[in-house]
């Protein structure tokens, strides 16, 4: 990443989409002249708020809403970015060296039972795919295909493996 220097135009590049939609363009929105001679309102522009009431950015309630809140919270607190694929998410350090931590506490706990990791491959293919249709009950994939390699097209479609129902 390249920064420029104090004064420069800014650099080209596409605009965070996890920032809020008002804050999009790079240069100070432009505010009317002040009228030098209006008089003085004490806090007139400024939000007012009840005792015990904070001004956080955080729109929803934990117990009214915890799907929406928690998405605040995330985003918010910038442990997570979104990608611009639907599903696809950016884990920010701060995210994920909690998601470190917590594999460090789960290995622990499994080698306790004595139970063995392994790894399955990203793709799966689509005869594969039906056969685990098969073992589970309302199973209905929704995966990603994967048809081309470089410029040719693949003999027969591979799926990403989807991590939720294998």
């Amino acid at each position: 990443i390249t920064f420029g220097k104090k004064g420069e135009a800014p650099l080209p590049g596409k605009v965070p989409s996890s920032r809020p939609d008002g804050d999009k363009s790079s240069s100070k929105p432009k505010l009317p002249p002040k009228d030098k001679n209006a008089p003085k309102a004490a806090n007139q522009n400024k939000k007012q708020t009840k005792k015990g009431e904070t001004q956080l950015a955080l729109k929803w309630k934990k117990e009214e809403n915890f799907a929406m809140w928690y998405t605040d919270v995330i985003v918010l607190s910038e442990m997570i970015s979104y990608y611009d694929i639907s599903g696809c998410y950016i884990l920010r350090p701060w995210s994920y060296k909690i998601w470190e931590l917590i594999q460090d506490w789960f290995n622990i706990q499994i080698r306790k039972l004595d139970v063995e990791n392994s790894y399955f491959p990203m793709f799966v293919s689509k005869d594969r795919l039906e056969k685990e249709k098969d073992h589970v009950e309302g199973f209905a994939p929704e995966v990603a295909w994967v048809t081309k390699s470089g410029e040719g097209d693949l003999a027969a479609p591979i799926a990403v493996r989807p991590t939720s129902e294998t």
